[in-house]
Protein backbone atom coordinates (compact mmCIF):
# COMPACT_ATOMS: atom_id res chain seq x y z
CA UNK A 1 0.00 0.00 0.00
CA UNK A 2 2.96 2.10 0.59
CA UNK A 3 4.32 2.07 -2.81
CA UNK A 4 0.79 2.56 -4.02
CA UNK A 5 0.48 5.71 -2.46
CA UNK A 6 3.86 6.98 -3.76
CA UNK A 7 3.40 6.14 -7.32
CA UNK A 8 -0.08 7.89 -6.72
CA UNK A 9 1.60 10.82 -5.54
CA UNK A 10 4.18 11.10 -8.21
CA UNK A 11 1.41 10.58 -11.09
CA UNK A 12 -0.71 13.76 -8.86
CA UNK A 13 2.81 15.97 -9.05
CA UNK A 14 3.35 15.06 -12.80
CA UNK A 15 -0.63 16.14 -13.08
CA UNK A 16 -0.06 19.24 -11.65
CA UNK A 17 2.84 20.09 -13.92
CA UNK A 18 0.46 19.10 -16.90
CA UNK A 19 -2.86 20.16 -16.11
CA UNK A 20 -5.87 18.87 -17.75
CA UNK A 21 -9.42 19.26 -15.88
CA UNK A 22 -10.52 16.21 -17.13
CA UNK A 23 -7.57 14.26 -15.80
CA UNK A 24 -7.45 16.29 -12.75
CA UNK A 25 -10.86 15.40 -11.95
CA UNK A 26 -10.46 11.48 -12.75
CA UNK A 27 -6.69 11.67 -10.26
CA UNK A 28 -8.47 13.70 -7.12
CA UNK A 29 -10.91 11.03 -7.56
CA UNK A 30 -8.28 7.95 -7.32
CA UNK A 31 -5.95 9.94 -4.52
CA UNK A 32 -9.58 10.36 -2.32
CA UNK A 33 -10.03 6.69 -2.83
CA UNK A 34 -6.31 5.50 -2.36
CA UNK A 35 -6.06 8.07 0.52
CA UNK A 36 -9.18 6.20 2.51
CA UNK A 37 -6.64 2.94 2.41
CA UNK A 38 -3.89 4.16 3.42
CA UNK A 39 -5.82 5.88 6.70
CA UNK A 40 -7.52 2.34 7.18
CA UNK A 41 -4.30 0.74 6.34
CA UNK A 42 -2.34 2.88 8.95
CA UNK A 43 -3.92 1.34 11.91
CA UNK A 44 -2.55 -0.03 14.71
CA UNK A 45 -1.66 -3.79 14.82
CA UNK A 46 -3.95 -6.04 16.21
CA UNK A 47 -4.85 -5.46 20.14
CA UNK A 48 -2.78 -7.84 21.94
CA UNK A 49 -2.77 -9.81 25.09
CA UNK A 50 0.20 -10.60 26.90
CA UNK A 51 0.78 -12.52 30.14
CA UNK A 52 4.67 -12.96 31.62
CA UNK A 53 5.06 -15.61 32.95
CA UNK A 54 2.87 -17.72 31.13
CA UNK A 55 3.96 -20.53 33.33
CA UNK A 56 4.47 -20.29 37.40
CA UNK A 57 4.05 -21.49 40.32
CA UNK A 58 0.55 -20.46 42.37
CA UNK A 59 2.37 -17.54 44.68
CA UNK A 60 3.90 -16.31 41.71
CA UNK A 61 2.50 -12.43 40.42
CA UNK A 62 2.02 -12.08 36.98
CA UNK A 63 1.82 -9.14 34.34
CA UNK A 64 -0.94 -8.75 32.42
CA UNK A 65 -1.15 -6.22 29.46
CA UNK A 66 -2.79 -5.37 26.65
CA UNK A 67 -1.35 -3.25 24.09
CA UNK A 68 -2.61 -1.68 20.24
CA UNK A 69 -5.71 -0.53 21.85
CA UNK A 70 -7.14 2.86 20.78
CA UNK A 71 -6.47 5.44 23.66
CA UNK A 72 -8.73 6.02 26.51
CA UNK A 73 -10.74 2.99 25.10
CA UNK A 74 -13.05 1.06 27.44
CA UNK A 75 -12.07 -2.77 27.26
CA UNK A 76 -12.71 -5.96 30.02
CA UNK A 77 -10.43 -8.52 30.52
CA UNK A 78 -11.44 -11.91 31.68
CA UNK A 79 -10.48 -15.43 33.50
CA UNK A 80 -11.92 -18.65 33.22
CA UNK A 81 -11.14 -21.90 33.95
CA UNK A 82 -11.93 -25.25 35.34
CA UNK A 83 -11.58 -26.60 38.79
CA UNK A 84 -10.24 -30.76 38.99
CA UNK A 85 -14.11 -31.56 39.59
CA UNK A 86 -14.96 -29.47 36.11
CA UNK A 87 -17.01 -26.53 37.87
CA UNK A 88 -16.34 -23.18 35.46
CA UNK A 89 -14.66 -20.53 37.66
CA UNK A 90 -14.54 -16.52 36.28
CA UNK A 91 -13.28 -13.48 36.91
CA UNK A 92 -13.30 -10.44 34.56
CA UNK A 93 -12.41 -6.79 35.29
CA UNK A 94 -13.26 -3.33 33.63
CA UNK A 95 -10.14 -0.87 32.62
CA UNK A 96 -9.67 2.45 30.27
CA UNK A 97 -6.39 1.72 28.19
CA UNK A 98 -4.46 4.63 28.55
CA UNK A 99 -2.91 7.69 25.81
CA UNK A 100 -0.71 5.36 24.52
CA UNK A 101 -3.92 2.20 24.13
CA UNK A 102 -2.18 -0.05 26.85
CA UNK A 103 -3.78 -1.62 29.70
CA UNK A 104 -1.21 -3.03 32.52
CA UNK A 105 -2.98 -4.69 35.29
CA UNK A 106 0.09 -4.27 36.88
CA UNK A 107 -0.46 -0.70 37.90
CA UNK A 108 -3.97 -0.07 36.32
CA UNK A 109 -7.05 0.51 38.31
CA UNK A 110 -10.17 -1.54 37.82
CA UNK A 111 -13.10 0.70 37.23
CA UNK A 112 -15.81 -2.52 37.82
CA UNK A 113 -16.38 -6.37 37.90
CA UNK A 114 -15.26 -8.68 40.17
CA UNK A 115 -12.65 -5.68 42.03
CA UNK A 116 -12.09 -2.24 42.02
CA UNK A 117 -8.75 -0.47 42.03
CA UNK A 118 -5.25 -1.26 41.12
CA UNK A 119 -5.23 -5.10 41.73
CA UNK A 120 -2.35 -7.38 39.79
CA UNK A 121 -3.64 -10.28 40.65
CA UNK A 122 -7.63 -9.97 40.55
CA UNK A 123 -8.26 -11.90 38.30
CA UNK A 124 -6.89 -14.84 39.88
CA UNK A 125 -8.32 -13.89 43.79
CA UNK A 126 -11.32 -13.09 42.28
CA UNK A 127 -12.51 -16.07 40.29
CA UNK A 128 -16.13 -17.04 41.70
CA UNK A 129 -17.95 -20.07 40.25
CA UNK A 130 -20.03 -19.14 36.80
CA UNK A 131 -23.79 -18.62 37.24
CA UNK A 132 -25.48 -21.94 36.28
CA UNK A 133 -22.75 -23.96 38.69
CA UNK A 134 -23.24 -25.71 41.74
CA UNK A 135 -23.66 -24.34 44.97
CA UNK A 136 -21.54 -23.92 47.96
CA UNK A 137 -18.38 -24.91 46.01
CA UNK A 138 -14.61 -24.43 47.29
CA UNK A 139 -11.76 -24.05 45.28
CA UNK A 140 -9.07 -26.87 46.16
CA UNK A 141 -6.69 -28.39 44.14
CA UNK A 142 -6.91 -32.13 44.36
CA UNK A 143 -4.27 -33.27 42.00
CA UNK A 144 -0.82 -30.89 42.09
CA UNK A 145 0.78 -32.44 39.63
CA UNK A 146 -1.21 -30.69 36.98
CA UNK A 147 -2.13 -27.25 36.88
CA UNK A 148 -4.79 -24.83 36.76
CA UNK A 149 -4.88 -23.76 33.47
CA UNK A 150 -6.30 -20.17 33.45
CA UNK A 151 -7.86 -18.81 30.18
CA UNK A 152 -7.65 -15.11 30.14
CA UNK A 153 -9.60 -12.67 27.26
CA UNK A 154 -9.63 -9.35 26.06
CA UNK A 155 -13.23 -7.77 25.55
CA UNK A 156 -14.19 -4.79 23.71
CA UNK A 157 -16.15 -2.65 25.95
CA UNK A 158 -16.84 -3.24 29.46
CA UNK A 159 -19.16 -6.13 29.75
CA UNK A 160 -19.66 -8.62 32.19
CA UNK A 161 -19.27 -11.82 30.07
CA UNK A 162 -21.79 -14.24 31.99
CA UNK A 163 -24.28 -11.49 31.45
CA UNK A 164 -24.05 -11.34 27.62
CA UNK A 165 -27.01 -13.87 26.11
CA UNK A 166 -25.58 -16.66 23.55
CA UNK A 167 -27.16 -15.04 20.91
CA UNK A 168 -25.09 -11.74 21.48
CA UNK A 169 -21.30 -11.63 21.13
CA UNK A 170 -18.77 -9.12 22.52
CA UNK A 171 -15.83 -8.88 20.36
CA UNK A 172 -12.98 -11.05 21.37
CA UNK A 173 -10.00 -8.82 20.91
CA UNK A 174 -7.13 -11.32 21.88
CA UNK A 175 -6.95 -14.58 24.40
CA UNK A 176 -4.00 -16.53 26.03
CA UNK A 177 -3.64 -19.11 28.53
CA UNK A 178 -1.43 -19.20 31.84
CA UNK A 179 -0.62 -22.23 33.88
CA UNK A 180 -0.25 -21.76 37.79
CA UNK A 181 1.29 -24.64 39.55
CA UNK A 182 1.25 -25.67 43.29
CA UNK A 183 4.45 -28.16 42.56
CA UNK A 184 7.71 -27.03 40.80
CA UNK A 185 9.09 -29.64 37.63
CA UNK A 186 11.45 -30.83 40.12
CA UNK A 187 9.68 -31.34 43.42
CA UNK A 188 8.85 -34.86 43.94
CA UNK A 189 5.87 -35.91 45.86
CA UNK A 190 6.11 -39.51 47.50
CA UNK A 191 3.04 -41.47 48.93
CA UNK A 192 3.44 -42.69 52.68
CA UNK A 193 1.20 -45.83 53.54
CA UNK A 194 3.72 -46.94 56.73
CA UNK A 195 3.16 -47.81 59.98
CA UNK A 196 -0.23 -47.04 59.86
CA UNK A 197 0.61 -43.14 58.41
CA UNK A 198 -1.02 -41.69 55.89
CA UNK A 199 0.50 -38.82 53.98
CA UNK A 200 2.24 -38.00 51.18
CA UNK A 201 5.82 -36.60 51.24
CA UNK A 202 7.10 -33.24 49.13
CA UNK A 203 11.20 -33.03 48.70
CA UNK A 204 12.41 -31.10 46.98
CA UNK A 205 15.38 -30.92 44.01
CA UNK A 206 18.61 -32.16 45.12
CA UNK A 207 19.91 -34.41 47.47
CA UNK A 208 18.95 -32.45 50.69
CA UNK A 209 18.94 -32.95 53.72
CA UNK A 210 16.45 -30.57 54.14
CA UNK A 211 14.23 -28.44 56.99
CA UNK A 212 10.90 -30.06 56.92
CA UNK A 213 6.71 -29.66 58.08
CA UNK A 214 4.45 -31.70 58.81
CA UNK A 215 1.18 -30.09 57.29
CA UNK A 216 -2.34 -30.65 59.15
CA UNK A 217 -5.60 -29.57 57.99
CA UNK A 218 -9.07 -29.18 59.73
CA UNK A 219 -11.95 -31.29 59.78
CA UNK A 220 -12.83 -31.56 56.33
CA UNK A 221 -10.91 -34.44 56.35
CA UNK A 222 -9.00 -36.26 53.45
CA UNK A 223 -5.78 -36.01 52.54
CA UNK A 224 -4.89 -31.84 51.29
CA UNK A 225 -1.47 -31.36 49.36
CA UNK A 226 -1.68 -27.94 47.45
CA UNK A 227 0.01 -26.35 50.59
CA UNK A 228 3.02 -29.43 51.20
CA UNK A 229 3.87 -29.04 47.69
CA UNK A 230 3.90 -25.42 47.34
CA UNK A 231 6.40 -25.34 50.49
CA UNK A 232 8.38 -28.17 48.70
CA UNK A 233 8.79 -25.77 45.58
CA UNK A 234 10.25 -23.29 47.77
CA UNK A 235 12.85 -25.60 49.56
CA UNK A 236 11.16 -27.07 52.55
CA UNK A 237 10.27 -30.74 52.55
CA UNK A 238 6.69 -31.19 53.70
CA UNK A 239 4.33 -34.54 55.12
CA UNK A 240 1.06 -33.26 54.26
CA UNK A 241 -0.97 -35.59 57.16
CA UNK A 242 -4.41 -37.53 57.26
CA UNK A 243 -5.75 -37.52 60.62
CA UNK A 244 -9.24 -37.93 59.41
CA UNK A 245 -11.62 -38.49 56.92
CA UNK A 246 -9.72 -40.85 54.64
CA UNK A 247 -10.09 -44.40 53.58
CA UNK A 248 -7.10 -45.77 54.36
CA UNK A 249 -7.20 -44.89 58.12
CA UNK A 250 -8.86 -48.04 59.63
CA UNK A 251 -12.12 -46.97 61.57
CA UNK A 252 -15.47 -44.94 60.41
CA UNK A 253 -15.11 -41.98 57.80
CA UNK A 254 -16.92 -40.02 60.29
CA UNK A 255 -14.77 -40.40 63.04
CA UNK A 256 -11.13 -39.18 64.42
CA UNK A 257 -9.71 -42.74 64.94
CA UNK A 258 -6.17 -41.87 65.53
CA UNK A 259 -4.27 -40.09 68.16
CA UNK A 260 -0.79 -38.42 69.49
CA UNK A 261 0.46 -42.11 68.85
CA UNK A 262 0.17 -41.10 65.10
CA UNK A 263 0.85 -37.89 65.13
CA UNK A 264 4.15 -38.88 67.23
CA UNK A 265 4.88 -41.79 64.82
CA UNK A 266 4.41 -39.43 61.75
CA UNK A 267 6.87 -36.95 63.27
CA UNK A 268 9.52 -39.98 63.54
CA UNK A 269 9.03 -40.80 59.94
CA UNK A 270 10.26 -37.74 58.61
CA UNK A 271 13.05 -37.36 61.48
CA UNK A 272 14.59 -40.45 60.03
CA UNK A 273 14.24 -39.53 56.39
CA UNK A 274 17.77 -39.56 55.09
CA UNK A 275 16.62 -36.60 52.76
CA UNK A 276 15.14 -34.27 56.16
CA UNK A 277 17.08 -32.55 58.49
CA UNK A 278 16.07 -34.51 61.58
CA UNK A 279 16.73 -31.74 63.85
CA UNK A 280 15.03 -29.12 61.99
CA UNK A 281 11.14 -30.08 61.88
CA UNK A 282 8.57 -27.40 62.16
CA UNK A 283 4.73 -28.35 62.18
CA UNK A 284 2.00 -26.02 60.80
CA UNK A 285 -2.15 -26.16 60.86
CA UNK A 286 -4.98 -24.53 59.84
CA UNK A 287 -8.30 -24.77 61.91
CA UNK A 288 -8.58 -27.45 63.88
CA UNK A 289 -5.13 -28.97 62.62
CA UNK A 290 -3.63 -25.61 65.22
CA UNK A 291 -4.70 -27.33 67.94
CA UNK A 292 -3.42 -30.75 66.70
CA UNK A 293 -0.23 -28.97 66.25
CA UNK A 294 0.25 -27.31 69.53
CA UNK A 295 -0.41 -30.32 71.13
CA UNK A 296 2.52 -32.01 69.09
CA UNK A 297 4.76 -29.19 69.78
CA UNK A 298 3.95 -29.32 73.73
CA UNK A 299 4.90 -33.35 73.61
CA UNK A 300 7.64 -33.01 70.52
CA UNK A 301 10.82 -30.97 70.08
CA UNK A 302 9.46 -29.65 66.72
CA UNK A 303 11.81 -26.24 66.27
CA UNK A 304 8.80 -23.72 65.31
CA UNK A 305 4.68 -23.36 64.87
CA UNK A 306 2.67 -21.85 62.59
CA UNK A 307 -1.19 -21.77 63.28
CA UNK A 308 -3.83 -20.59 61.11
CA UNK A 309 -7.16 -19.41 62.99
CA UNK A 310 -7.82 -22.92 65.27
CA UNK A 311 -8.19 -23.22 68.90
CA UNK A 312 -6.21 -24.22 71.59
CA UNK A 313 -8.35 -26.96 72.79
CA UNK A 314 -11.46 -29.23 71.59
CA UNK A 315 -14.71 -30.32 72.74
CA UNK A 316 -13.64 -33.54 71.54
CA UNK A 317 -11.40 -35.96 73.70
CA UNK A 318 -8.25 -36.58 72.52
CA UNK A 319 -6.25 -39.90 73.25
CA UNK A 320 -3.05 -40.66 73.76
CA UNK A 321 -3.53 -44.17 71.66
CA UNK A 322 -4.39 -44.62 68.57
CA UNK A 323 -8.03 -45.60 69.60
CA UNK A 324 -9.58 -42.44 69.78
CA UNK A 325 -13.52 -42.90 68.07
CA UNK A 326 -15.50 -40.19 69.20
CA UNK A 327 -17.14 -38.39 66.05
CA UNK A 328 -16.22 -34.75 65.57
CA UNK A 329 -19.78 -33.14 65.75
CA UNK A 330 -20.97 -35.25 68.71
CA UNK A 331 -21.53 -32.21 70.62
CA UNK A 332 -23.66 -29.58 68.74
CA UNK A 333 -24.25 -27.50 71.87
CA UNK A 334 -22.46 -24.20 70.35
CA UNK A 335 -23.19 -24.55 66.54
CA UNK A 336 -24.84 -21.08 65.81
CA UNK A 337 -26.99 -20.89 62.50
CA UNK A 338 -27.84 -17.98 60.59
CA UNK A 339 -30.69 -16.71 58.61
CA UNK A 340 -29.99 -18.98 55.58
CA UNK A 341 -29.32 -22.05 57.84
CA UNK A 342 -25.77 -21.87 57.26
CA UNK A 343 -23.57 -23.51 60.08
CA UNK A 344 -21.05 -21.62 62.25
CA UNK A 345 -18.60 -23.17 64.27
CA UNK A 346 -17.06 -20.00 66.07
CA UNK A 347 -18.87 -20.27 69.22
CA UNK A 348 -17.34 -23.75 70.17
CA UNK A 349 -13.89 -23.19 69.80
CA UNK A 350 -13.93 -19.95 72.24
CA UNK A 351 -11.78 -20.35 75.40
CA UNK A 352 -14.21 -20.32 77.91
CA UNK A 353 -16.23 -23.14 76.71
CA UNK A 354 -13.09 -25.71 75.93
CA UNK A 355 -13.28 -28.51 78.78
CA UNK A 356 -9.83 -26.92 80.82
CA UNK A 357 -8.70 -30.84 80.79
CA UNK A 358 -8.68 -31.00 76.78
CA UNK A 359 -6.68 -27.62 76.24
CA UNK A 360 -3.14 -27.96 75.47
CA UNK A 361 -0.73 -27.55 77.78
CA UNK A 362 0.76 -23.94 76.98
CA UNK A 363 3.33 -24.08 80.00
CA UNK A 364 5.13 -27.11 78.01
CA UNK A 365 5.50 -24.86 74.33
CA UNK A 366 9.63 -23.87 74.22
CA UNK A 367 9.69 -22.94 70.75
CA UNK A 368 8.44 -20.11 68.00
CA UNK A 369 4.85 -19.86 67.72
CA UNK A 370 3.51 -17.86 64.63
CA UNK A 371 -0.25 -17.82 64.80
CA UNK A 372 -2.28 -16.16 62.11
CA UNK A 373 -5.94 -14.11 62.80
CA UNK A 374 -8.49 -13.57 60.29
CA UNK A 375 -10.92 -11.05 61.87
CA UNK A 376 -13.33 -11.86 60.24
CA UNK A 377 -13.66 -15.50 61.30
CA UNK A 378 -16.56 -16.69 61.22
CA UNK A 379 -15.52 -20.65 62.19
CA UNK A 380 -13.14 -19.85 64.96
CA UNK A 381 -12.96 -17.87 67.85
CA UNK A 382 -9.33 -17.11 66.49
CA UNK A 383 -8.72 -13.63 68.02
CA UNK A 384 -9.71 -15.10 71.44
CA UNK A 385 -7.67 -18.16 71.05
CA UNK A 386 -4.69 -15.72 70.22
CA UNK A 387 -5.55 -13.82 73.30
CA UNK A 388 -5.21 -17.00 75.50
CA UNK A 389 -2.04 -18.06 74.29
CA UNK A 390 -0.32 -14.36 74.28
CA UNK A 391 -1.60 -14.09 77.87
CA UNK A 392 -0.47 -17.17 79.11
CA UNK A 393 3.39 -16.88 77.72
CA UNK A 394 3.74 -13.76 78.77
CA UNK A 395 2.70 -14.63 81.91
CA UNK A 396 5.21 -17.59 81.82
CA UNK A 397 7.72 -15.09 81.20
CA UNK A 398 8.36 -16.47 77.12
CA UNK A 399 6.31 -13.91 75.38
CA UNK A 400 9.38 -13.29 72.79
CA UNK A 401 7.86 -16.94 71.89
CA UNK A 402 4.80 -15.73 70.41
CA UNK A 403 4.33 -13.62 66.92
CA UNK A 404 0.93 -12.49 66.17
CA UNK A 405 -0.38 -11.62 62.18
CA UNK A 406 -3.97 -9.62 62.61
CA UNK A 407 -6.01 -9.36 59.12
CA UNK A 408 -9.20 -7.31 59.25
CA UNK A 409 -11.21 -8.54 56.69
CA UNK A 410 -9.66 -11.54 56.32
CA UNK A 411 -11.64 -15.38 57.17
CA UNK A 412 -11.10 -18.25 58.41
CA UNK A 413 -9.23 -20.22 55.07
CA UNK A 414 -6.27 -17.57 54.90
CA UNK A 415 -4.77 -20.41 52.39
CA UNK A 416 -1.25 -20.08 49.43
CA UNK A 417 -1.86 -16.29 47.59
CA UNK A 418 -4.20 -15.69 44.89
CA UNK A 419 -6.68 -18.41 46.28
CA UNK A 420 -10.02 -17.42 46.24
CA UNK A 421 -11.78 -17.17 49.57
CA UNK A 422 -15.15 -18.82 49.75
CA UNK A 423 -17.11 -17.19 52.42
CA UNK A 424 -19.06 -20.29 52.53
CA UNK A 425 -18.81 -23.56 51.37
CA UNK A 426 -20.97 -27.01 51.35
CA UNK A 427 -19.66 -28.70 54.61
CA UNK A 428 -21.61 -31.92 54.34
CA UNK A 429 -24.75 -33.56 52.22
CA UNK A 430 -25.80 -36.19 54.46
CA UNK A 431 -27.43 -36.86 56.92
CA UNK A 432 -28.18 -33.34 55.71
CA UNK A 433 -26.94 -30.72 54.02
CA UNK A 434 -24.87 -28.54 55.79
CA UNK A 435 -23.29 -25.16 54.49
CA UNK A 436 -20.80 -23.75 56.44
CA UNK A 437 -19.67 -20.16 57.10
CA UNK A 438 -15.88 -18.96 57.17
CA UNK A 439 -16.40 -15.57 56.78
CA UNK A 440 -13.62 -13.12 54.51
CA UNK A 441 -14.73 -10.42 52.28
CA UNK A 442 -12.27 -10.66 48.77
CA UNK A 443 -9.89 -7.99 48.16
CA UNK A 444 -9.17 -7.73 52.49
CA UNK A 445 -9.19 -11.65 52.62
CA UNK A 446 -6.32 -11.70 49.37
CA UNK A 447 -4.29 -9.08 50.63
CA UNK A 448 -3.72 -11.28 54.22
CA UNK A 449 -2.84 -14.38 51.68
CA UNK A 450 -0.02 -12.32 50.14
CA UNK A 451 1.46 -11.02 53.36
CA UNK A 452 0.99 -14.25 55.44
CA UNK A 453 2.25 -16.67 53.14
CA UNK A 454 5.86 -14.57 52.61
CA UNK A 455 6.07 -13.99 56.54
CA UNK A 456 5.38 -17.84 57.25
CA UNK A 457 8.41 -18.96 54.79
CA UNK A 458 10.44 -15.74 56.32
CA UNK A 459 9.46 -17.47 59.80
CA UNK A 460 10.40 -21.03 58.28
CA UNK A 461 13.70 -19.57 56.86
CA UNK A 462 14.36 -18.31 60.38
CA UNK A 463 13.85 -20.80 62.65
CA UNK A 464 14.66 -24.08 60.49
CA UNK A 465 16.89 -22.97 58.45
CA UNK A 466 19.61 -20.62 59.65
Amino acid sequence: MLKAQTCVTALWQHTEKNFRPGVYRKMACLHHSVGAVRRKSNCRPAAVLTATPARALIDEQITIQGRFLPPRWPVTVCARMHCDDGDLWEAFSHYNTNENGIVNLTSDPSVGGSYLGCEPMGLFWGLQPAPGEREGLRLRKKNVETPYIVHLSLLEGHVSPSGIPREESTEQLSALTVERWYMAPSVRRVEIRQNGIVGTLFLPSGPGPFPAMIDLWGMGGGLVEYRSALFASRGFASLSLAYFGHKDIPGPLHCINVGDAYFRSAYHLLQDHPQVCGDRIGVIGLSFGVYLALRMATQIDVKCVIGVNGPIGSVNKVSDSDDWREKFDSDQKYWAYDEHGNVSFREISLPANLPPERKVKLENLTCPLLYIVGEDDLSCASTENANQIEETLGALGRAELFTRLSYPGAGHLIEPPYTPNARASLWAVKPKKLVTLWGGHLAPHAAAQEDAWQKMLDFMECNLRR
